[in-house]
């Protein structure tokens, strides 16, 4: 049995593949951490095969495993859910157990796992929803347990989230207002409040974007993603669904429009932003490479499962360093 997805999750992964800096900030919030942004995060597969208790076994997709490459590599496990869910600490247990024992380690006779860090969104929440889920493991020698954090998005305003620039939250914000969807969707007065907001949204989104904290690409991205997920939650609501897309969407399109007449086809932008995005990302991974091997703490292919390089390439590179090295010790 496969496990299948809603556009929420989509748009989840869609964030996390396209625009995966802004991960940061919410682990940061989360975690505790304090990354700045400039370390290297490396996903990894998310597809995954549970066995089950009669033998079967389906595939489950996690909504997002990756690594972070700081001061020391720490692997996160994310997940997306729109709505409380009282088996959410037991699919939390499948995905981190199996992606802790896919990357387990055999030593003589002794078998180690790591587990992630694991955490999940929730788009709808109540008073009663938890800040965290307990996971308690029982052992023949002893119990031990950790915790599971959840993040809630109705506990959020919009000035928090650009306050400690938790962007990736901005496709999803629509959520904080479903319970008066249909008022808007009746009452004119109180939809146009509701676009004068998003209308605000719109335009710290594009200071951000003339101050470089974010780029062209990541602006368009964050509000296509809110387009999309306003058209799911508000599909019944044709007054809130054109009125808020309108904002949202109608200087996008001007844009798009101005950059296809500089440019050229709108294909050939979007194929020329993802070939210099996926260039960018290579050079950061091989730079982190370089790093990780002038250190010579970890063998090449604990780099190469890091960085996702070949680990040819990871060979050149470390040849490269040592003929720098003895240059260096030369002068």
């Amino acid at each position: 049995m496969k496990e299948s997805s809603t556009p929420y999750d989509d748009v989840f992964r869609t964030l996390l593949n396209d625009c995966s800096r802004l991960i940061i900030p919410l682990i940061n919030e989360v975690f505790g951490e304090h990354y700045t942004g400039n370390e290297q995060i490396v996903f990894s597969p998310n597809e995954h095969f549970i066995n089950q208790q009669d033998g079967e076994e389906y595939e489950c997709i996690t909504d997002t495993k990756f690594k972070i490459i700081g001061k020391e590599i720490k692997n996160y496990h994310w997940e997306c859910q729109s709505t409380e869910d009282s088996g959410m600490a037991v699919r939390i247990f499948e995905y981190a157990s199996q992606i802790a024992l896919d990357e387990g380690e055999i030593s003589a006779n002794r078998l180690i796992v790591t587990f992630p860090h694991s955490a999940v969104l929730y788009l709808r929440s109540s008073r009663m929803t938890p800040d965290e889920m307990c996971i308690e493991i029982k052992t023949p020698r002893g119990s031990i347990s950790y915790d599971i954090p959840i993040m809630k998005l109705q506990s959020y305003s919009i000035d928090e989230i650009f306050g400690k620039n938790l962007l990736f939250l901005i496709p999803f914000y629509i959520f904080t207002h479903e319970k008066e969807l249909e008022e808007y969707d009746k009452n004119v007065d109180r939809l146009e409040l509701l676009k004068q907001e998003y209308e605000g949204i719109k335009n710290r989104l594009e200071e951000k974007t003339l101050n470089r904290e974010i780029d062209e690409y990541t602006k368009c991205t964050i509000i296509d993603m809110s387009n999309k997920v306003l058209r799911h939650l508000a599909h019944k609501y044709e007054n809130v669904k054109e009125g808020v897309g309108l904002v949202m969407g109608g200087r996008i399109l001007d844009y798009e429009a101005k950059t296809i007449k500089s440019e050229g086809l709108r294909e050939g932008r979007s194929e020329g932003l993802r070939e210099g995005r996926n260039e960018g990302l290579r050079e950061g991974r091989k730079e982190t490479a370089r790093n990780l091997i002038r250190a010579g703490k970890m063998s090449l292919e604990e780099i190469a499962e890091c960085s996702n390089l070949p680990i040819d390439e990871l060979k050149v590179i470390a040849a490269e360093e040592k003929t720098l090295a003895k240059e260096h010790g030369a002068l």
